[in-house]
C-alpha cells in the first residue's frame, strides 16, 4: 500500500512540473508578443547599420537591402531649402520619406563624422512624429508609435551641426518596410548612407546658390529662375511640395558661365500652394520658395 501512495504522489508531482512548464512557456510567449509590439514604437538604439552597430534584422527576419533608392533623406536650411554642406553650429531640418510608402513602416537614424563619432545633436520633432534618444555615446532619432503608418508621408527632425568643422558627416538610416502582419516575418530592411560636406571646405561653385532667384508667372503657369553660374553643367529642375514630395521634375540643357535665365512650364495639374523650386547645375543645388497661384 505504501508503494501505491508513493507512485500516486510521484505522478502528482510530475503533473505539477509539466503544468508549471506549460504555464512558464505561455508567459514567455505573452512577454515576447508584448515586446514585439513595443518595438513598433521605435526608440531602439544601435540599429542603424552605422560602423560598430547592427540593424533591424536583429528582430526582423530576412536580409538587408540597398536603401539608396528607398530612403529619401534631405537636409534643409532655415528657409527649407535643401543643402549639400553644413555650416558649423547651425540648425537644420532633416526630412526622411520612403519611396514605396508602405502601410506600416519605421526607421532609425544617427549621424557620425569621419572618426565614427557623433556629429552634432538631434532632436525629435512633431513634424511627422519623431523621437530622439541616446545609446552609448551616440544619439538617435526614430519614428513613434503613432507615426508608423501610411498616414505619415514624411518624418522630420532637427539636427544641429557640430560647433566646429569636422569635415564630412554621414547620416546612417535603417528603414523597415513591413507587411503589417503583426509579426517579425516578411519585412524588408533598407540601409542607406547620406553624406554632407562642410561649408568651410566648399569652393565658389557651391556658394552660387546665394545668387539664385525664382518666381512664378501665373499668366503662363511657368517658373522663372535667374542665377549666376561659375561653371557650365547639365541642369535639372525639381519642384517639391511642403510635404517633401517631388511633384514635377525636368531635365534641362547646360548652363552658361555667367548670368543665366531659365524658364520651366508647369503641368496644369499642379495645385495652388507653396513649393520649393530647386535647380541643379551639375551636383550643385540652388533653391527658392515659390507660391503657385493660378
Amino acid at each position: 500500500m505504501k508503494k501505491n501512495y508513493f507512485l500516486v504522489g510521484l505522478a502528482a508531482v510530475s503533473l505539477g512540473i509539466v503544468a508549471f512548464q506549460n504555464q512558464s512557456q505561455s508567459m514567455n510567449e505573452k512577454l515576447t508578443s508584448k515586446s514585439h509590439y513595443a518595438f513598433s514604437g521605435g526608440g531602439q538604439a544601435q540599429l542603424t547599420g552605422a560602423p560598430g552597430e547592427v540593424n533591424c534584422t536583429q528582430c526582423h527576419s530576412g536580409t538587408t537591402l540597398d536603401g539608396s533608392s528607398e530612403n529619401d533623406l534631405s537636409v534643409l536650411n532655415a528657409q527649407f531649402q535643401p543643402v549639400t554642406s553644413y555650416n558649423p553650429g547651425e540648425a537644420y531640418t532633416v526630412s526622411l520619406s520612403l519611396t514605396s510608402d508602405p502601410a506600416k513602416k519605421g526607421f532609425s537614424s544617427t549621424v557620425l563624422d569621419g572618426t565614427n563619432t557623433m556629429a552634432g545633436t538631434v532632436v525629435g520633432s512633431g513634424i511627422g512624429g519623431t523621437q530622439d534618444f541616446t545609446g552609448g555615446s551616440r544619439q538617435y532619432v526614430s519614428h513613434t508609435s503613432s507615426s508608423n503608418t501610411d498616414a505619415t508621408t514624411l518624418w522630420a527632425w532637427t539636427w544641429t551641426a557640430p560647433a566646429t568643422n569636422v569635415g564630412d558627416v554621414t547620416f546612417y538610416v535603417a528603414s523597415n518596410v513591413t507587411n503589417n502582419n503583426g509579426a517579425t516575418s516578411g519585412d524588408m530592411i533598407y540601409l542607406s548612407q547620406h553624406t554632407l560636406g562642410s561649408i568651410a571646405s566648399v569652393d565658389g561653385p557651391e556658394l552660387e546658390a546665394q545668387s539664385f532667384k525664382a518666381g512664378y508667372n501665373a499668366s503662363e503657369n511657368k517658373v522663372v529662375m535667374d542665377f549666376t553660374s561659375l561653371t557650365s553643367g547639365e541642369m535639372h529642375f525639381n519642384l517639391v511640395d511642403m510635404n517633401g514630395r517631388s511633384v514635377y521634375n525636368q531635365r534641362l540643357s547646360k548652363s552658361l558661365i555667367g548670368k543665366n535665365k531659365q524658364v520651366v512650364a508647369l503641368p496644369q495639374e499642379i495645385n495652388n500652394g507653396m513649393y520649393i523650386a530647386t535647380l541643379f547645375v551639375g551636383n550643385t543645388p540652388m533653391s527658392a520658395n515659390i507660391a503657385v497661384q493660378k
